[in-house]
């Protein structure tokens, strides 16, 4: 197969859809990996690493959408690069669309077969391609919000350790996936004063169990977020229905009820975001105010450390990489539903029933297409 690796285009990305490594395990079976020049430059994977891998190393985007039989990114397509897809060809990435109609319909248009890394899945429901990323950044969602705090940064002065003396940052943590508990740990280690939402008391049970009484865990209640968010130096919003739109559980009035100079960081923006002032930012402009309060709300967070989260993402998707390349897509989903999970369209029509019920369109169940 001919897999394209075409450089990121999205506002300050620099992460990569294939490593080096990744290239000389696709050429040594066989496949021919094209490579935009530069695409890997940024994190110190430079051109001649990939050529002596065995990529074929090609000038421009174009070049490389018009030549690959499957293109391999890392961030949903951009608009000039949805058209550059064609029928019959394979698109692995994130895609994010439920809150995108715009890039729905162009990549309906396409004709392309469109794979969804943050829905394909695992035997224990897990989604094994979203969750490195989301402990990216849930990480980093601490990290923007200690530095974001700062007065010189647009946030209240407030030092998230707190000193002897001086009580700590007040964080309220919503949802205890990955993201949330990635952020928790990161949070913990700081010293601030932590709570944490979710609707699965299992997990806060576990919650419980590892932290005591560090962290104070709640069951998802709209009084008590509204309480606890009134209160806080920091929220973070760290929820997700899988493939679908995240729901808004900070009103504008909850923000409205904040501290002048509190922050948000909305990690769910992918998807929506979890708050209803929520709007997607950039790396180059990440934050705006609303009623006092800072939105950190950038779609790509991941990226400010894309060497990182390169090799952490690559290291998952790899597998699913091969056994596309290796069996075909119509073979590979035929045999493998968790790869077939992350089918969001094909040949024009839209799979995804959460991406289907967000932006009222019908949609066709993947097993009808796609059956061993």
């Amino acid at each position: 197969m001919i897999i394209g690796v075409p450089q990121e285009v999205k506002n300050n990305e620099f992460r990569v859809g294939l490593t080096p490594g990744n290239v000389s395990g696709l050429s040594k079976q066989g496949h021919v990996v094209l490579v935009q020049r530069g695409a890997g430059a940024q994190i110190g994977l430079g051109d001649e690493a990939y050529r002596i891998a065995g990529a074929t190393l090609i000038d421009s985007a174009a070049e490389v959408f018009q030549k690959a039989e499957m293109i391999v990114k890392v961030k949903e397509p951009q608009p000039q690069e949805c058209a550059m897809l064609r029928e019959d060809q394979i698109l692995f990435t994130y895609l994010h669309l439920a809150p995108d109609p715009a890039q729905t319909k162009a990549l309906l248009a396409s004709g392309a077969t469109c794979i969804a890394y943050e829905t394909v899945t695992s035997m224990n429901g897990a989604l094994p391609l979203l969750a490195p990323m989301s402990e990216v950044a849930g990480r980093m969602s601490i990290q923007a919000a200690a530095s974001h705090l700062e007065k010189t940064q647009g946030g209240l002065g407030v030092l998230m350790a707190g000193v002897p003396g001086v009580s700590p940052a007040k964080i309220v943590i919503l949802g205890a996936g990955v993201v949330g508990r990635n952020a928790l740990q990161m949070a913990v280690g700081l010293g601030a004063d932590i709570c944490i939402f979710d609707r699965d008391i299992d997990r806060l049970r576990q919650i419980d169990t590892l932290y005591g009484n560090r962290v104070r865990t709640f069951y998802s209640d709209s009084l008590l977020i509204e309480q606890e968010v009134s209160e806080a130096d920091v929220v973070i919003g760290a929820v997700l229905l899988p493939g679908g739109a995240a729901p808004k559980l900070v009103t504008r009035e909850m923000v409205k009820k904040m501290k002048e100079g509190a922050v948000i960081v909305d990690v769910a923006i992918d998807q929506g975001g979890c708050f209803e002032t929520s709007k997607p930012t950039t790396h180059a402009d990440p934050t705006f105010l609303v009623d006092g309060v800072l939105h950190y709300c950038v779609a790509n967070m991941p990226g400010a450390v894309a060497r990182t989260s390169t090799f952490a993402l690559t290291n998952a998707t790899y597998p699913f990489v091969e056994a596309l390349a290796n069996r075909g897509v119509v073979k590979a989903l035929s045999i493998d539903h968790h790869l077939r999970n992350g089918l969001s369209i094909h040949k024009g029509v839209l799979t995804s029933e959460p991406v289907a019920q967000a932006q009222g369109l019908d949609f066709a169940l993947s097993e009808e297409l796609f059956m061993a």
